[in-house]
């Protein structure tokens, strides 16, 4: 256990680690205050405590992680079953969904499919990633008329000349092969830790991006001829629409951190779910044009920026989020949420605030996607390999949750 006022880990090693540096740190101040309150203490016996306490740190450094056990998938009494379609995938980013199959990027470059319940051994593509902490091959959407022109869109993270750079494929697949990618928007500034990456086609049937901050530091999320920290809004080729709200820009909102999910509401209203740095994550009704503030504000309070009409504090790392539009589910609250830190997939209703939020799933780790399908039931990833969670032997999932 943990001493009282001590942080969350994100990973077994690293609370190790804060754990020998204390116990190292409290033995040297009980030997230097022996040291100077007696004169009777020995130097040989000082040497031998110290070597006593770094002998210590050691074990616990190189002691196993052994997993925290994950309980079974289960659902609450608004949904029947739980089916996992898919295990052992290799930290996975985004579903897309047609009518016939599943597509889940995995952060490492490949786009896997999902056929008749059965994930296939070949990937439809692999792409060169940068290996970076949180980026790689992110987000994935389909063209609005992917039934006949058979089109997806990724984001991928890339290094050249040792810069880190994020762009948009479009790609061309037929009977599940790669036949041809396009790069149609590129010199998105690229991050380690924050690249955003979620893209999806809005009911206007243009595509939406998010993209990061290249750092917590960067004041580029606030400069209109930077790329970072934005949603960007384009057309299915890349250039720009001539009603967008920056003339010959593709900018749509700026002074984002790093976005993670998007949906839009029946009303067409667009929200975007993003990280905060430590706390304070965000949910976001965007409107053309608006400043959401990063760096400069996080959550609410400058009169120069637009509020986020939630905020999460502690963090709860929102992934993806949809409207709920299906008539499978009996929810209470339109708005699902998936979210990786909080170990659970909500529902909630954004107008009501934090006090509407209600468990879905839980017992299956970190939630990192989730989806409705075409006959209306919901579809999640897992992300129990991305370095932040506990993973088992067969992490991580794509699951399905029916009525």
């Amino acid at each position: 256990m943990s001493p009282p006022g001590w942080p969350d880990f994100p990973t077994p090693l690293i609370h190790k680690w804060w754990f020998a540096v204390y116990t190292l740190y409290q033995i040297f101040k009980v030997i230097n205050r022996i040291s100077k309150d007696s004169f009777f203490v020995d130097k040989k016996i000082q040497i031998v405590a110290i070597i006593g306490a770094i002998a210590f740190s050691v074990f616990v450094l190189t002691s196993p992680d052994d997993p925290i056990p994950l309980p079974e998938p289960t659902s609450n009494s608004k949904s029947d079953s739980v089916i996992i379609l898919a295990e052992n995938l290799d930290k996975p980013r985004g579903i897309a969904i047609s009518d016939d199959r599943i597509f889940v990027t995995e952060k490492d470059g490949l786009i896997r499919v999902i056929q008749n319940d059965i994930l296939l051994d070949s990937p439809l593509a692999t792409f060169r990633s940068a290996d970076v902490f949180d980026g790689g091959l992110l987000g994935i959407t389909l063209d609005p008329e992917f039934s006949t022109n058979h089109y997806l869109y990724v984001f991928l993270t890339y290094e050249e000349d040792g810069n880190l750079w994020n762009k948009i494929l479009k790609i061309k697949e037929s009977e599940n092969k790669l036949k041809n990618v396009q790069t149609i928007f590129d010199k998105i500034p690229g991050s380690s830790f924050t690249n955003g990456g979620f893209l999806k086609f809005g009911p206007d049937e243009k595509l939406y991006v998010g993209t990061g901050t290249v750092s917590d530091s960067s004041h580029l999320p606030q400069d209109l001829n930077s790329l970072a920290g934005k949603i960007l809004r384009l057309n299915d080729d890349g250039t720009i629409p001539d009603d967008n709200p920056f003339s010959n820009s593709p900018v749509y909102s700026l002074g984002h951190r790093h976005t993670q999910g998007m949906t839009w509401d029946d009303d067409g209203n667009l929200y975007v779910a993003e990280f905060g740095p430590e706390k304070n994550d965000e949910i976001n009704l965007i409107l053309p044009g608006k400043n959401y503030g990063w760096p400069e504000e996080e959550c609410s309070g400058d009169t120069n920026f637009e509020n986020a009409i939630l905020c999460y504090d502690p963090s709860i790392e929102p992934g993806g989020i949809l409207f709920y539009s299906g008539d499978r589910f009996d929810f209470e609250f339109p708005f699902i949420l998936a979210s990786m830190r909080a170990s659970n997939l909500y529902q909630l209703d954004f107008e009501e605030g934090l006090s509407s939020q209600q468990s879905i799933l839980s017992g299956i780790g970190r939630v990192r996607d989730v989806v409705e399908g075409p006959d209306g039931s919901l579809y999640v990833i897992t992300s129990n390999t991305d370095g932040k969670g506990f993973p088992d032997a067969t992490d991580d999932k794509l699951l399905r949750i029916l009525k």
